[in-house]
């Protein structure tokens, strides 16, 4: 017979816990018995049974079965995808079959058949593994559909060593590191590993740590207990414990504070997480990968990110070069984003005009990739004709080789001048001044911090 995986089995007889704990031994691959169906969120959360097996009738009654429907509505609360298998008495039967339209996978009858008991609880043991794998789909899908317009375009030698890298890491499961200027495409990169892993198939999981609050890192990484905050009305799981079996993605992980690189290098460690309000450790299996603009060595050298977690993140480093140093990848580019706009806004555009290539290879463009779509996308809106012309763009950062006397193109003398500028303009409010500069005010303190 095929192996049933977890069971949690609810019953106020404990005779009856008795008899199908030994029945079911040699099939389930845990097996917990409770007479206390108060219990059963708390073996969702800690045991996480692949089926329940669930009584009818408890204290209020033993008849009706309201307490089996009132448990079966908690219980799809907590996970829609449960699968709950319904033990009720013969007379109960036109009860169990009302249960199942309101989301119950079976029923047995007492005294049960036991060839019937085991072929049903089979079964549910392959509707629980069908519905995880349509989970699993749906998340596939998502990821390809976030994806489905993210094409890796370069043929510069700096791109082409970064996909050849790519390609030797196929079969690889190491932890990554990506480095890249802003607006580079670590993201995109991030997901080719993924689509090209062992692990491909399994969750794929995104933190944005430029976009989280310290105050809720903890909760959205690690998963929390119903009650253990104001706001926690319901458990939830965490975002590593959400990618086990998959890979999680740290997008901006240099933005991270101290306090919080200490608990995710636990949690790499220990290969396990605990959930805020739990002391109870939850086992995972994720393979990380991490990217940042920031200069992450940097920041070990000044005691702002932890050496320690970087070892962890980091067994293979891939540095993605910015637009500036791609030269003719900038046309390429150009072109495919062209044609893309050109089809979603329906303008009979095919091309760039010589003049505008060359104003386009000139830019130095500070927002790599990123800027460059979302220059071709507004040249494409406001533009008219067969091809964009020079006019089409507008920069507001001076082009590479047209430097006047008095001007430098040094990037950090660039970096220290806006930010003086940002700083002015906002009054010395760090946060607005942030705002101005299109980083993190975290980013701010630690560039003010080199000045």
């Amino acid at each position: 017979m095929e192996q049933l995986g977890k069971v949690l089995i609810v019953d106020d007889n404990e005779d009856v816990l008795f008899a199908l704990n030994l029945l079911l031994e040699p099939y389930a691959e845990k097996i917990k018995v409770t007479v206390n169906p108060e219990r059963i969120e708390h073996f969702m959360q800690t045991f996480q049974p692949d089926i329940i097996l669930l009584d009818m009738n408890f204290s209020r009654d033993v008849v009706s079965g309201q307490e089996g429907f009132d448990y079966l509505k908690r219980i799809l609360q907590t996970d829609p995808q449960a699968v709950v298998i319904f033990m009720t008495a013969y007379s109960d039967t036109d009860k169990a079959v009302h249960a199942i339209k309101a989301g119950a996978t079976d029923f047995i009858s007492k005294p049960w058949e036991q060839e019937k008991l085991l072929a049903t609880l089979a079964a549910g043991a392959r509707l629980r593994r069908s519905r995880r794998e349509v989970v699993l789909l749906k998340e596939q899908v998502q990821v390809l559909s976030d994806s489905a317009n993210e094409t890796i375009i370069g043929e510069s030698p700096a791109m082409q060593e970064v996909l050849a890298t790519i390609d030797k890491l196929r079969n690889a499961d190491a932890n990554i590191l990506i480095l890249g200027e802003n607006g580079t495409g670590k993201d995109i990169i991030a997901r080719l590993l993924y689509r090209n892993s062992p692990r491909y198939g399994h969750p794929f999981v995104t933190i944005d740590l430029g976009s989280i609050p310290e105050t809720i890192f903890e909760s959205e990484l690690f998963g929390y207990e119903k009650g253990a905050f104001t706001d926690a009305r319901k458990s939830k799981a965490g975002r590593m414990e959400a990618a086990t079996g998959g890979t999680l993605f740290l997008d901006e992980i240099g933005n991270l504070a101290l306090p919080m690189q200490a608990k995710l290098l636990t949690a790499i460690e220990k290969r396990q997480i605990t959930r805020l309000g739990s002391t109870h450790p939850i086992a995972i299996d994720v393979r990380m990968i991490c990217a940042t603009n920031a200069d992450i060595h940097r920041l070990v050298d000044e005691e702002l990110f932890r050496q320690d977690l970087l070892y962890r993140i980091n067994t293979i480093e891939l540095h993605i070069p910015p637009l500036r140093e791609r030269g003719n990848d900038i046309i390429l580019l150009a072109e495919y984003f062209l044609q893309r706009y050109a089809r979603k806004y329906h303008k009979p555009m095919n091309g760039l005009t010589r003049e505008a290539k060359s104003k386009l290879l000139q830019y130095a463009w500070p927002g790599n990739v990123r800027e460059l779509q979302h220059s071709m996308e507004r040249a494409v809106i406001l533009g008219d004709g067969s091809q964009l012309r020079p006019e089409n763009f507008v920069f507001q950062a001076a082009v590479r080789t047209s430097k006047k006397e008095g001007e430098t193109l040094n990037l950090e003398k660039l970096e220290l001048r806006a930010i003086d500028k940002a700083m002015q303009l906002s009054k010395g409010n760090m946060t607005q001044a942030a705002e101005l500069l299109g980083i993190t005010r975290f980013a701010l303190y630690r560039k003010l911090g080199k000045k």
